[in-house]
Order: C-alpha cells, then structure tokens, then sequence
C-alpha cells in the first residue's frame, strides 16, 4: 500500500506512474474523496466543539435556576448532526482504504517503459541452448515414457493442471528442492518450512488480497486459503513487528507447495510441468534497510541465477518493463530458462523488489539507530520454481536412447546418474 498522504500530495505524478503501468486507475476519486474527509472532519470537530460549549453552558443555567428546555434541543440537533458527519466520515474512510489497496505499487525509476512482456531488455546471458543431434522430446512426453510423470493418474485422482511423480521423476523433485535449499542455506538464508495454509490478513499484507481473490484457493467457511507462494507465510513472519536495524538484513528461504487457481490459458502450458494448479518452489525473502534494497535485490536475482549455474542450465535475465511489472512491486528481474520444446526461453523465477509496499499493508517496522521508526523493504523471488527446473533438466539433459542424464550437482541427492 502507498502512503495515502504521499498520495493525495503527489497526485500528478503518482497518476503519471500509474499510466506508465497500463493502469485505468484514476486518482481523481482519491482526491475528491480526500478533500470531503478534511471538510467531514473539520465540521464534525466544530460541531463537537459546540456541544461541549452547550453542555457547559446547559450546567451553569441549572445552577442558575433557568429553563434549559431550548438550549437541549439544540443540542439534540448537534447530536444528530455529529452522527450523520460521523457515519459519512465513515463511508469515506472505507472508501478511501479500499482505493489505497487497489492502487498498485510506484514503479522505480529504473524500470524501462514498455507495454508487453515483449518489451522486457535482456540484461544477462549464461551459457547456450544446447544443440541436439536428434529430435528431443518435451518434458511431458520424456516422463510418460520413462513412468516418472503421470498426468493422467493426476487426473483421475484430482482433475487437470496436476501431476502424479512416480519413482525417480519424484527422487528428482526432492533432489532438486534439497539442492536448492542446501545452496542458499549455505550462502546465509534461514530456513523456513511455515504452514500451506494462511489467513486473510496475511494475503492483504502482502497484496494478493483484494485484488486478487480469483486466482486464489479459498477454504468454504473459513477465514483460510491456500498459499500460492511462500511469500505469504514468509514476509508475515514478522506482520506488526518493530524489527532492531541491527538485524537487517534479515534473509529467509523456504519450500512449500503453491497453489493457484488461475493457473494461464488453454494450449500448450496445459501440458506438462509448466503451469500447474499445484507446483513446489523455493522462495528467497529478505527484510532489509530502505538504503540497502536495490543491492540486495542484485545480489538475491544472482542467487536464484546461481542454481541454473550450479546445474548448467541455459538462462537469461531480463527486467520487466513498466507494462509487465507485477501490483506490488516496484521493479523486478525476470530470470528464463531455456526450454527445447518451446524453443525459448521460459520464466522461473521473478525477483521483486516490493520497497515499503508491503510494509506498510502488513506493518513491519524497524528501530533505526537514532530510535526512529521506519518501513522495512520487502523483496522476493523464486530460488527456484521446482517443476520448471525439473522440466528443464529432463528437457535439456535428454539423451539420444530416450535416458536422462543427471546433472552433476544432483548426483549425490539421486545416487543415481542416469534416469531410464
């Protein structure tokens, strides 16, 4: 959530960001709304301010003996008056805290203006598609035929967009989420493993709530829905709380399966690993000072790339533009992997840099050394998202026999180098 006060005095160059963006949000309500609070205020304070002067005077004329008959009633009209500007004040309010949570968040400066993913600049490269002496097969296809993936087991056990891992294609997941987690253990991240299961408060701290209650798992008659990514639990570790600076940067990793209800359009990400209802994924999370958030946001994408690196995949990294930017964030790095069977490069990972956007919807502060309290940045990204990277390694470690390399990395985790 943006500061409302920052809003309503930077409304032309909030509303200038927010078109950069393809947003339709028009501020002018905020503003018109904005200016009727100063007045609702203003003349429920003068008529409160009457009252105490009534009931002051109303106590000395009964000292005095005097009828005070008049002087009630008109204190009975200030009443009703102080309560009709009291719920209007109100409707307001709400009004004015529902348009805050929709506004999305201010992009940096240094985010590119585009409309479409298509204008998203490569920043980096590492290393090159492989080039293969036969025709390889899609991920999808690979598991089928060495009974690792079973979609349609998943199928009949719960519906489409899901996965039955079978044997070594489920030793390869663990694999590949141990490894993942081991690495940035290794390289200073706490591990967390918080519940799947989350409460409302916890989706509007960090902005998926109200927003975007569609794409979400609800639970029928409950205050809970089912995490579409551990950034929820993880970012609300620390919901309402006064951080010390010295603990800054506070940097947590964690896995967890994520579910999500819109899961993309018909076609070819129906198959296979791509995009599923349900999928695991590491996700790195860091707390940090104000100051230190665009370093961090460096170093947290080079250590999602580190993965691909560490299992020698091909990967690029792209930053999205002003169009493509997701609601909370204010700039973000795409990092794709290349997948043969799409012949290009596929997200999988996005690293975010949130600034005080969540911050300030979940409240999570810190004591600075002179004793000031300030919001927090948050930041994210996937460290990585399992299915794909196992998508990837079945894709491009595939061999001319139908078998499955290992990567090198994974070998230990597997006790296995080939998969056939």
């Amino acid at each position: 959530m943006l500061d409302f006060r920052y809003v309503v005095d930077n409304i032309e160059y909030v509303q200038n960001k927010l078109n950069l963006r393809n947003s339709n949000i028009d501020l002018e309500e905020i503003k018109t709304l904005s200016n009727e609070r100063k007045n609702l205020i203003k003349q429920t304070e003068s008529r409160k301010a009457a009252k105490n002067k009534v009931s002051d005077q109303i106590a000395l004329l009964k000292k005095s003996g005097k009828d005070v008959s008049t002087i009630i009633s008109d204190m009975k009209i200030l009443t009703e008056e102080i309560k009709t500007f009291d719920a209007r004040l109100l409707e307001v309010e709400n009004k004015l805290t529902d348009l805050m949570y929709s506004i999305p968040n201010i992009i940096d400066d240094l985010v590119p203006y585009g409309r479409t993913s298509d204008d998203n600049p490569e920043i980096r490269r590492w290393s090159e598609p492989r080039k293969f002496s036969f025709a390889p097969l899609p991920h999808w296809e690979l598991g089928e035929k060495l009974k690792i993936l079973s979609p349609i087991e998943a199928a009949k056990i719960t519906g489409a967009r899901f996965t039955v891992y079978r044997g070594l294609g489920a030793r390869l997941e663990r694999a590949v989420y141990n490894f993942m987690l081991d690495t940035h253990v290794s390289s200073g991240y706490t591990e967390i493993f918080p519940p799947y299961i989350v409460n409302r408060e916890s989706l509007i701290g960090t902005g998926q709530l109200p927003k975007f209650e569609d794409g979400l798992f609800h639970l029928a008659d409950t205050n809970y829905y089912l995490i579409p990514t551990a950034e929820v639990p993880v970012t609300n570790l620390h919901r309402a709380e006064i951080l010390p600076v010295v603990d800054l940067p506070i940097k947590y990793c964690a896995y967890t399966a994520c579910f999500r209800s819109e899961a993309g359009a018909a076609g070819r990400d129906t198959r296979g690993l791509i995009r599923q209802h349900q999928f695991n994924k590491v996700e790195l999370v860091k707390f940090t000072k104000p100051e230190a958030s665009s370093e961090e946001l460096e170093s947290l994408t080079k250590d999602a790339e580190s993965i691909l690196q560490e299992l020698e995949l091909p990967h690029r990294t792209v930053k999205l533009c002003s169009g493509d930017v997701g609601f909370s964030s204010a700039i973000t790095y795409d990092i794709e992997v290349f997948l043969p069977s799409y012949n290009k490069y596929v997200e999988i990972s996005s690293c975010s840099n949130f600034k005080d956007y969540q911050a300030r919807r979940a409240n999570i502060r810190f004591r600075d050394l002179d004793g000031s309290i300030k919001f927090v940045h948050t930041l994210n990204g996937s460290g990585l998202a399992v299915g794909r990277t196992v998508a990837a390694i079945l894709e491009n470690y595939q061999n001319d026999d139908g078998s499955v390399s290992v990567p090198r990395k994974l070998i230990k985790y597997m006790d296995t180098d080939i998969i056939k």
